[in-house]
């Protein structure tokens, strides 16, 4: 597995150098990359001048930052003022703006190397696109951050950014054996990214220490969106931290689970209750089981509220290039036009009493974990002319749109294997508890030996 962070100290001693570390990283896409298809754009040229400028300022003790040198993915959906951002749409072929989101300004700023950017599906939403599954090319990465997920479970980049409005940092980071955080809503500055009320950057990594590492730098540089509070935690990545006690988030998803994957789960459970860690469920704690019954339905009312948000875009993109947008992607407008204003007011409000019961929890557990996803990668063998489109091409989200909606912090752990994939747990905590979070993350993968099924 690549890390970043135990390579810094051979950047300081000489016995290695960020530009050696990136031709690592070339060589690897070179070998993987006809297989996954994680890129959209490589910047090799551009990235080399940058690993060259960082392995000057290692060798000077200089550094900017501890990922000077880091090279690292972007999700094609923000923009860079180097590279054309094309939203995996074919109505943005050739769309090059010239500037860099936030996120991306902070990243040069502490000295990270930006190689490319990574495949997204169309316009961040459930429409794939070409990448594959790094562990399996016949199953798909998952979405919407499929490049970024790929990218770093091949170990062609050790860490790269995501963005999720429902389950697209969570899911992929499962399906690909990663490590991710989705922070809490708003902690990372979203840049030009800021219509939809749901959405939120992440990263995708290797190990926890690079997670956190790169998610640290961009909000000690930029902040987070205008009027929210930043991520906040140290410098280094938060030290393990034993939860006081764990919830268990079913979903509504619970019922469909595959035996299998149904099994780990509950075996991880076992080997946290064994440890001594209270485990609370919904059948043995009413504040739970409150907390259950509000999610009912609530994959649905996330992505209902992002089509009513996103329909003033998407409706502008359609009367242009209407031949450029999937009709997977067009079928947002019918919903947005079904729901209507008062729709959409509702389901704000539903939006609340969610919150509102997951706030009620605070005082009973340290946090929530569930499966990051419903199984392992499925397979996804493409539309078949004629057929109708199938609703879940990338993964089912059930297991994440409850922390989309709530806009809690979550960090994908890859603690489970499955049919010889893997599959991750999520801990979710409430908003603002990011590094609390990472700490329990940490701890549960130092602590509880992982499963196999």
């Amino acid at each position: 597995m690549m890390r970043f962070h135990t390579a810094t100290e051979d950047f300081r001693t000489g016995n290695d150098t960020p530009r050696d570390y990136l031709e690592r990283c070339l060589s690897t896409i070179a070998d993987r990359e006809p297989a996954v298809r994680a890129w959209v754009v490589l910047n090799s040229d551009a990235a080399r001048e940058q690993a060259d400028r960082s392995t000057a300022r290692w060798r000077d003790g200089t550094p900017l930052s501890p990922i000077d040198g880091l090279p690292i993915g972007i999700k094609d959906l923000l923009e860079t003022a180097d590279m054309p951002t094309q939203m995996g749409c074919e109505a943005y072929a050739g769309n090059f703006p010239k500037r860099d989101n936030a996120a991306v300004y902070a990243l040069r700023s502490a000295g990270a190397v930006i190689l490319g950017k990574t495949v997204t599906a169309e316009l961040g939403g459930s429409h794939p696109g070409p990448t594959t599954n790094p562990l399996d090319p016949a199953r798909t990465p998952g979405g919407s951050s499929s490049g970024s997920a790929a990218a770093v479970g091949a170990e062609m980049v050790p860490a790269a950014i995501g963005t999720q409005v429902g389950g697209s940092i969570i899911r992929p980071a499962s399906y690909c054996g990663n490590w991710a955080l989705k922070p809490s809503q708003g902690a990372i500055n979203r840049g030009e990214r800021q219509a939809t009320s749901m959405s939120t950057h992440g990263v995708h990594a290797a190990c926890s220490e690079d997670m956190w590492l790169v998610a640290i730098a961009i909000a000690t540089r930029v902040g987070g969106d205008p009027g929210r509070a930043p991520l906040s935690g140290p410098a280094t990545t938060p030290a393990p931290h034993q939860p006081f006690s764990v919830g268990v988030m079913e979903t509504e998803g619970w019922p469909g689970l595959d035996a299998e994957s149904r099994n780990a789960f509950e075996e991880f459970l076992r080997r946290l209750d064994a440890i001594g860690v209270p485990v609370r469920r919904r059948s043995d704690h009413p504040a739970i089981e409150r907390f259950e019954q509000a999610l009912l339905g609530v994959r649905d009312v996330t992505t209902t509220i992002t089509a009513w948000e996103n329909q003033w875009t998407l409706r502008d993109l359609v009367a242009r290039k209407p031949d450029g947008v999937s009709q997977r992607s067009k079928a947002g407008l019918d919903v947005a036009e079904k729901l209507g204003v008062e729709g959409y007011a509702d389901l704000l409000r539903r939006r609340e009493q969610v919150r509102r019961e997951h706030a009620a929890l605070a005082s009973d557990v340290d946090v929530m974990v569930s499966l990051a996803s419903p199984g392992p990668a499925p397979l996804w063998p493409g539309d078949v002319p004629g057929e109708p489109l199938a609703p879940w091409p990338t993964g089912d989200a059930v297991f994440n749109t409850p922390s989309s909606l709530l806009g809690a912090p979550v960090v994908t752990v890859p603690l489970l294997t499955v049919s010889g994939l893997p599959v991750g747990v999520q801990v979710m905590g409430q908003p603002g508890t990011d590094a609390r979070v990472t700490a329990i993350a940490r701890w549960l993968a130092d602590t509880i030996e992982p499963v196999v099924a």
